[in-house]
């Protein structure tokens, strides 16, 4: 399956969909420090927003997630989109109101909309034919990732150039303009609940925990590296400006590792490829720590994003393995809460690390607790529990003009992205 053959029209609407949805998560941190960054105290006030934004993200997405239903996902969807770009509003609007009003209004717009990354990925997954994931998760990736390279520049601009209320006005109007875009999607993916065998979807979820771990240490080891990254370039010597340019690196080495991973199915299981890749990237980070040109940074954070990026791709395939259709949508909920919480955790660990060690002493002990816990999920996935046979994802959804999705014809093209996998 090449990706030109996934580009239909539906995956068209999913992504402008998408980028309505996901570009307000990633402008929201950076918005809301500028938004009060000339109160007293601003900066400091204007973190602490940016991690009950988080803390919102982390709580909101698992309980709302396992609350998704299929036939009813999209009214869920839009409600969460909804309160969110009501919140985003409220931002603006009220940005000199009490503090205590605005931490609420940020932790409402992290939590209220979270459970739409895993709906959006469920709703991708409808769209496409099964033996198409590897392809679309990658174009989800490769989506996300300019999504992210571009928020923060288009944030910075307004706040600077215009306003620091037009970012999270911004972001209201985005997020509104998904909950319409909805509309063009499907209600929902395969809905039987038969197919948990009439298991709790709690015990599900808790079968998969070792793909969490794996996933939320992939992306703590390089929040860790690009939070330390500055004072690194500074313990070296080097310009503190080319942090910029390096973590843009960065993110174009995991554009360019979510592409390559599409193209053609690779070697090994899914935890053998995560294993690897995975390795990989704790063997670049550790290099980051003792390189001393900016050259090399470069060259070592591109191969680092390359890394990450097949990373996570066989951390969410993995979960469509495990996991019956019906209880995809939490269990990336529950993924996305994960990683939320494993940069979370970084931030902190980077934190209390410079306090009292050097930035590159401070690297190579998120390297170490990154090898751990990439030990911990590796062995929690050598005897997995048996999974619940799968039929393809699109059987049984209905579009909004009441035809069967699984009727329409099947996309033709290569072989199997998982073969052998």
């Amino acid at each position: 399956m090449s990706y030109r053959e996934v580009m239909t029209k539906d995956v068209v609407r999913w992504g402008v969909v998408a980028i309505g949805a996901r570009m307000p998560v990633a402008a929201a941190p950076l918005a809301v420090v500028f938004l009060v960054r000339e109160r007293p105290g601003g900066y400091a006030f204007g973190a602490v927003l940016a991690a009950v934004y988080v803390v919102g993200e982390i709580i909101g997405a698992p309980l709302l997630g396992v609350r998704l239903r299929a036939e009813r996902a999209r009214p869920q969807l839009a409600v969460g989109l909804g309160v969110g770009a009501l919140a985003f509003a409220g931002l603006g609007a009220l940005s000199h109101t009490h503090p205590v009003v605005l931490g609420f209004l940020a932790f409402v717009a992290g939590a209220a909309p979270a459970a739409a990354t895993g709906g959006l990925r469920a709703l991708l997954n409808s769209v496409v034919p099964e033996k198409a994931a590897a392809q679309a998760l990658s174009v989800e990736s490769m989506l996300t990732f300019g999504i992210w390279a571009v928020s923060p520049a288009a944030v910075t601009g307004l706040a600077i150039g215009l306003s620091p209320v037009l970012p999270p006005l911004l972001c209201a109007a985005l997020m509104a303009s998904s909950v319409a875009g909805l509309w063009m999607l499907p209600v929902g993916w395969r809905s039987d609940a038969g197919d948990r065998g009439g298991e709790p979807m709690a015990r599900i979820l808790v079968r998969a925990w070792p793909i969490y771990v794996t996933g939320a240490a992939s992306l703590s080891m390089l929040a860790l590296a690009e939070l330390v990254l500055p004072a690194l370039l500074e313990q070296r010597g080097m310009a503190v400006g080319w942090a910029g340019p390096l973590l843009a690196g960065l993110a174009l080495g995991s554009a360019v590792g979510s592409f390559a991973y599409g193209l053609r199915p690779w070697p090994g299981r899914l935890r053998t490829q995560s294993m690897v890749l995975m390795f990989s990237v704790t063997g670049c980070l550790a290099l980051v720590a003792l390189v001393p040109s900016v050259g090399l940074l470069f060259a070592v954070l591109g191969v680092a994003g390359f890394a990450q990026a097949g990373a996570m791709l066989t951390r969410n395939l993995s979960l469509r393995e495990i996991l019956p259709p019906s209880a995809l949508a939490a269990g990336y909920s529950v993924m996305y809460a994960a990683v939320g919480a494993g940069y979370a955790a970084s931030g902190s660990l980077a934190g209390a690390l410079l306090s009292v060690a050097s930035p590159s002493t401070a690297i190579l002990a998120g390297v170490g607790l990154g090898v751990v816990l990439t030990v911990v999920g590796v062995l929690g996935e050598v005897k997995p529990a048996p999974s619940v046979p799968r039929a393809d994802s699109s059987a049984g959804v209905v579009d909004g003009r009441g035809a069967d999705i699984a009727e329409r014809t099947a996309i033709r093209g290569g072989g199997d992205t998982e073969r052998g996998l």
